[in-house]
């Protein structure tokens, strides 16, 4: 029998086996919740992720987008932060301005970037307006210029696809 543990003197505590346990991953519970967004809404970096146009569907972007760049491309709080503020733009916009029935998320990792496209079945392009301090709506755009580094809109022969591009690190690539 072993000690060490206080109240436990009596009871066989299980043997260090080297460092066995080093080599594995044990994914935490908090990843694995991650990975369950996934495995609930789907992938949008192996394949378009259709949500229903709610407002509700915003919170399901937020989670998966922040599901997506931190735990399966391992990148910044901050890049998660701006990623999931912008995506929420964008889906926003899909939900109040379209009149769709569902709205498409894919998200793309190459060397370098990032892009998240929203796609909606309508034509009708967004708008970036000037924005003032007193303002209480028409700022997502202006978010989105602002904290990307570059977005636009491609017209598809059945709606659109909104999308902005993050620049990362090169040594934040997993």
């Amino acid at each position: 029998m072993m000690g060490g543990m206080a109240g436990l003197e009596d009871v066989e505590q299980p043997r260090q086996r080297g460092n066995a346990a080093a080599g594995r991953f044990i994914p935490s519970v908090e990843s694995e919740q991650a990975l369950g967004v996934l495995e609930l809404f789907g992938d949008p970096t192996k394949a378009e992720v259709r949500l229903p146009s709610r407002p509700e569907s915003a919170s399901a972007a937020r989670r998966i987008t922040h599901t997506v760049v931190v735990s399966r491309w391992s990148l910044s709080p901050q890049t998660a932060e701006h990623a999931v503020l912008l995506v929420s733009e964008l889906v926003g916009n899909a939900v109040r301005h379209t009149g769709a029935r569902v709205f498409g998320l894919r998200m793309v990792h190459r060397r370098g970037w990032i892009r998240f496209e929203v796609r909606d079945p309508s034509r009708g392009l967004p708008c970036l307006i000037p924005v003032r301090d007193m303002d209480t709506s028409g700022r997502g755009l202006f978010l989105v210029d602002k904290l990307s580094d570059r977005w636009g809109v491609d017209l598809l022969p059945r709606g659109k696809t909104t999308w902005f591009e993050m620049r990362i690190a090169d040594r934040q690539v997993p």
